[in-house]
């Protein structure tokens, strides 16, 4: 058996004995693997009352639609940590599902609080971009008597831009949808798709790609962006196959006089295909 060998056999050993110590390492890789059951009640069964133990069964709870439970869970974890922005997270989204689900005399309430642990997440780690979307859709779809607002959510979608640019500038167009600025969606779909260009020819093809998909989420089936993205892979000779299912669902498009020429479709198609 080579060093190498031994070596991994020996780590995946210390593996399994560091799990029947601690159930709660089993209990976690049961929750990624979607055994919430099976995790819940390992989790319970450890005896454990950290903060740990209280979060992992909060989210057991949570993806098994029990959200009471779950909410009450991570009220004891947060209680303990009260530092932690991803348990104040799992509470406003907690609350968010209960207000879905319960009575409307009591959902503004779990509304309310959703809403207060979204933020409380973002200032106690502004790094907390999952945080800061489930903030972002909140002040986009709340009543300003449930503190709602548009003028909230832009200033959350200026702070998403800050980490990730593409979602960002996502964000921004479904702001200016929801407004009506329908000049301000066309020019943050250009902007997206430009800054998926750029990405794409300074090597970022995966950050490329995320853009693109974000300039879909934008405006789905559009022909600039369905010719964007098929010229690019033409002009990197990439993704062929894509790029001509994209060209002919650009000729089957409804087109405009403000859309490229079929011409153009045609002649990229013909580079797609080596004629």
């Amino acid at each position: 058996m080579s060093v190498r060998v031994l070596t991994l056999f020996l780590l995946a050993l210390r593996g399994l004995f560091a799990q029947a110590a601690d159930p709660l390492l089993k209990a976690e890789e049961l929750y990624r693997h979607a055994d919430y059951h099976a995790s819940l009640t390992l989790a319970r069964e450890s005896g454990q009352a950290g903060a740990q133990a209280l979060g992992l069964i909060g989210r057991d709870h949570f993806m098994l639609g029990d959200y009471k439970k779950a909410a009450e869970a991570f009220e004891r974890a947060f209680s303990i940590e009260p530092a932690n922005s991803e348990y104040a997270h799992w509470l406003g989204r907690s609350f968010g599902r209960r207000a879905e689900t319960a009575a409307p005399f009591f959902a503004p309430r779990y509304e309310s609080k959703a809403r207060g642990y979204f933020e409380k997440a973002v200032a106690l780690d502004p790094g907390n971009e999952a945080a800061l979307r489930d903030l972002f859709d909140y002040y986009l779809e709340a009543p300003g008597y449930l503190g709602g607002g548009y003028d909230k959510a832009e200033a959350i979608a200026r702070q998403i831009g800050e980490r990730n640019p593409g979602q960002g500038l996502s964000d921004q167009a479904r702001l200016a949808d929801r407004r009506r600025e329908f000049d301000g969606v066309d020019e943050q779909l250009r902007r997206v798709v430009d800054m998926a260009q750029r990405l794409a020819r300074h090597g970022r093809i995966a950050a490329s790609e995320a853009a693109f998909d974000q300039a879909d989420q934008i405006a789905p089936d559009s022909p600039q962006v369905v010719l964007a993205r098929a010229r690019l892979y033409v002009e990197q000779k990439r993704n062929l196959d894509r790029a001509r299912a994209l060209l002919n669902q650009y000729l089957r498009s409804n087109l405009t006089p403000g859309d490229p020429s079929r011409e153009e479709a045609e002649q990229l198609l013909k580079e797609a295909s080596g004629a």
